[in-house]
């Protein structure tokens, strides 16, 4: 009687190093690199922008979009120099009538999609970088750095434990919170100034809403895994709409 082995269709592991390597790709799939870009319901003219890696008042300009820079589902937003586009009808600017945190003006108000029809924690150490005073997000191990590679990552991933609290690391004004973009998760972007942004992803829960005033240390969100392989934050700053490396900017 012959006896044998029948070869293994066991697949090969996937290390951990690879699918931290889908992840940013993931993210970089989001990058808008077209020419041009159609408004979703949920878009804000921040999160177009942080999509494609522009300064936020670049793409305004390009695509005449004044303030309080209202854009619409639908809308054709240019993302490179080119022909601007244009939207049927006219729009009334309203001026928002909350107010603002020191660092951002009350004209920051703005770039949020409208539809066409009626629809106790100790204060960490900050430091000064850029007239933005930072401070760490949350406390924990670094699992990825900021890398210039091309499909690198364009932040840092701090570890930690589910429901652990999120803070703003500076302050600011929140212009997105949601889920649209795929391999951030549950996303909050906060506009610190004129040139400074600040992204946080894979949260659990969201616990502010867009347009809302955060001072640094208040907390946003709870820590997730939301589009991630484990519990982690992922932590972007934007200057200019350019990524930049954090470690750079928070307190050693």
């Amino acid at each position: 009687m012959l006896t044998g082995c029948a070869g293994s269709s066991t697949p090969a592991p996937v290390t951990t190093l690879e699918i931290r390597k889908q992840q940013h790709q993931l993210r970089q799939q989001q990058t808008l690199s077209g020419r041009s870009y159609q408004v979703q319901r949920g878009d804000t003219l921040y999160s177009i922008a942080f999509r494609a890696g522009q300064d936020f008042r670049t793409v305004a300009a390009r695509n005449n979009i004044k303030a309080p820079y209202t854009i619409y589902p639908g809308q054709i937003i240019q993302l490179q120099a080119g022909t601007a586009a244009k939207i049927k009808g006219s729009v009334t600017p309203t001026k928002s009538k909350s107010s603002t945190a020191k660092s951002v003006a009350a004209s920051s108000q703005k770039g949020y999609v409208q539809e066409r029809s009626p629809v106790n924690i100790t204060q960490p150490a900050s430091t000064a970088v850029g007239r933005v005073s930072w401070q760490w997000p949350v406390k924990g191990l670094i699992l990825a750095r900021f890398s210039t590679a091309e499909q690198g990552n364009k932040g840092v991933d701090i570890g930690g434990s589910a429901g652990s609290r999120i803070n703003a690391a500076a302050d600011g004004q929140v212009v997105y919170a949601g889920n649209a973009l795929r391999g951030y998760g549950n996303l909050i972007i906060i506009k610190h100034n004129d040139d400074y942004l600040s992204a946080y992803a894979h949260n659990k829960r969201l616990l502010v809403k867009e347009r809302q005033d955060v001072k640094a240390g208040q907390q946003i969100a709870e820590m997730g895994d939301t589009d991630a392989i484990d519990t982690r934050l992922h932590f972007e700053i934007r200057f200019r709409g350019q990524s930049v490396d954090p470690l750079r900017y928070l307190p050693r």
